[in-house]
């Protein structure tokens, strides 16, 4: 299981979800270009010290990550999912997909998908935080795929 953030703009979103990464032991690829110095103080507040933990691949394009991405499915997170995450059967090699967290992905990254997923919202609402729903959609991927890491004793 990767994560896989398009061209993030917002650094306390990308810190907040390398630190979810981290602490799931899920791998990370940034697509660039990407809106702000990844040396950014708001993107290690939001990542503590969790971002030395983080497993991080960065990539220049979307056109270079796709040369060296790793095997399985591409499953974008968008409005327009057809499937709703909890339907969705994951598989232990997906890379869910992020999108900007002001455009999504172009057109032509969106048709490059394997597979859309959309978590339901209430009606009249039009989106979640991008790291809200990446930490939603991993967390039922590891569910259903036996990822979760052990529960930690309360003397660890």
């Amino acid at each position: 299981m990767r994560l896989a953030l398009y061209q993030p703009d917002i650094p306390q979103n990308t810190g907040t979800i390398l630190r979810m990464a981290a602490c799931f032991g899920v791998p990370v690829d940034i697509i660039g270009p990407v809106g702000f110095d990844m040396r950014d103080s708001a993107l290690r507040r939001a990542g503590l010290d969790y971002l030395e933990q983080a497993v991080l691949h960065r990539h220049i394009s979307f056109a270079s990550y796709l040369e060296t991405r790793a095997p399985g499915r591409l499953v974008l997170l968008t409005t327009r999912g057809t499937v709703r995450h909890a339907d969705f059967r994951f598989e232990t090699d997906d890379t869910l997909l992020l999108g900007r967290e002001s455009a999504g992905v172009p057109d032509e990254v969106h048709a490059l998908a394997d597979h859309r997923v959309a978590i339901a919202l209430r009606p009249g609402l039009r989106s979640l935080n991008i790291a809200v729903a990446g930490s939603i959609a991993l967390a039922e991927a590891l569910r259903q795929t036996d990822g979760l890491p052990p529960l930690r004793s309360v003397h660890d």
